[in-house]
């Protein structure tokens, strides 16, 4: 065994995959291209073949793990529950030790250090904005035409009473691109558990949940951001992401931050989970009003890593929409995160799947709970349709001038 790095994956974990190929169907990256090394399969192979000294940890092995979009499809239907989505990030913590970089170390400090800083990401949003505004759209990532910033809300540090009986404190955390780009999705947020009956607080010290550090293997910076965290949000009965990706991180802290971050990790839940238990449980109410249709696009790490399927869509009927199914298998949109931006020829082609099923909908309205596929579908889909998080939805149809209490 020659991993260098206590992130690399175990050698049971490598001797777990059964080879059955049932991955294969279910791949992103394998359905784009037939290749088997851009499947699970071959990718668990040459993590074997590497740990064993066979392969080398070179460019090739690192462009056969880094096209790996990390939406954990492949967990879902392993017969033998490998953790691939794990062992992933842990031999892109040894690519990362083995081969460094100005480049590399450039992005692992933007992963973990400027997303750390509130006023530096709302810089860049506010910039790309303007460039996006002069027409300077074709110089940048498509991704980027998927921002909405909206007008600025000072949230850090706040806190939001209950409306009717309390139910608790949950503490939100905001996020890094969403405190500046998405501002109006926490206003929904806050003011709906509120309206469900929970305390909110914001806690100043709170940062990026780190989960873009950890895919990329920037195993030093998602400790950090993880630990900061952890001793943030340790007072809060639960603590609420919402963007899938978010919320996902959260509950995988017993990882990245020991007995603090598994402390959180239990806490850890996604707002789509929280507001469809009010609603079931009668603290939240329904719409009668009948909204029309609404397409529904599962996030990767909502659907396959934290297996949330049917909340969105109880949170999209109680606010009166009728809802139309795009994608039975949950195929990932392509933002992946990073990913989307290293590699945008295969995420556009992801991107077009995706666009073409919400095409065949028949509805102007697509709900997507995570911010970075709500980028990628915006940006993709042209302003042709409106896309916006479950909840958001919800507020308006529900909650909106009953609260009013976020400004």
């Amino acid at each position: 065994m020659v991993w260098i790095t206590p992130e690399a994956p175990a050698p049971l974990e490598l001797a777990q995959c059964v080879g059955c190929g049932l991955c294969l169907a279910v791949c992103p990256t394998y359905r784009l291209t037939a290749d088997e090394t851009a499947s699970p399969r071959g990718r668990l192979a040459a993590m074997a073949a590497a740990a064993e000294g066979i392969v080398a940890i070179d460019a090739t092995f690192d462009d056969v793990i880094g096209f790996c979009l990390q939406c954990r499809a492949c967990q879902v239907v392993c017969p033998a529950l490998v953790p691939f989505g794990k062992m992933i990030e842990g031999v892109r913590a040894e690519i990362n030790v083995r081969q460094p970089s100005l480049v590399r170390r450039a992005r692992n400090r933007a992963l973990g250090r400027w997303v750390a800083m509130p006023g530096l990401v709302r810089l860049g949003v506010g910039a790309a904005a303007l460039a996006l505004r002069a027409g300077l759209g074709r110089w940048m990532p498509r991704l980027v035409a998927g921002l909405r910033p909206s007008a600025r809300v000072e949230l850090r540090g706040r806190e939001f009473a209950a409306v009717g009986p309390e139910r608790g404190t949950a503490a939100l955390l905001l996020g890094c691109v969403m405190e500046s780009g998405f501002a109006q999705i926490h206003v929904a947020t806050i003011e709906t558990l509120q309206r469900a009956g929970y305390r909110v607080v914001i806690p100043p010290n709170q940062t990026c949940c780190g989960a873009l550090a950890a895919h990329e293997g920037a195993a030093l910076e998602a400790r950090r951001l993880a630990q900061r965290n952890a001793a943030a949000f340790s007072g809060a009965d639960i603590v609420i992401a919402d963007a899938a990706g978010c919320s996902s991180h959260l509950k995988e802290y017993g990882h990245w931050a020991g007995e603090d971050g598994a402390s959180l990790a239990s806490r850890a839940r996604d707002v789509t989970e929280v507001v469809a238990e009010a609603i079931e449980a009668g603290w939240l109410p329904a719409s009668n009003v009948d909204r029309g249709p609404v397409a529904v696009q599962d996030p990767c790490h909502l659907r396959h890593a934290q297996r949330i399927v049917d909340q969105p869509r109880t949170i999209l009927r109680a606010a009166g929409y009728r809802i139309v199914e795009i994608d039975q298998e949950g195929l990932c949109c392509g933002a992946a995160g990073a990913w989307g931006v290293l590699h945008p020829e295969a995420s556009d082609a992801l991107a077009e799947i995706k666009v073409s099923q919400v095409h065949q909908a028949g509805s102007t309205i697509l709900a997507s709970a995570n911010v970075g596929c709500e980028m990628q579908l915006r940006a993709h889909l042209e302003g042709w349709y409106r896309v916006a998080h479950p909840v958001e939805l919800y507020w308006e149809a529900v909650v909106d001038d009953a609260v009013g209490a976020v400004g």
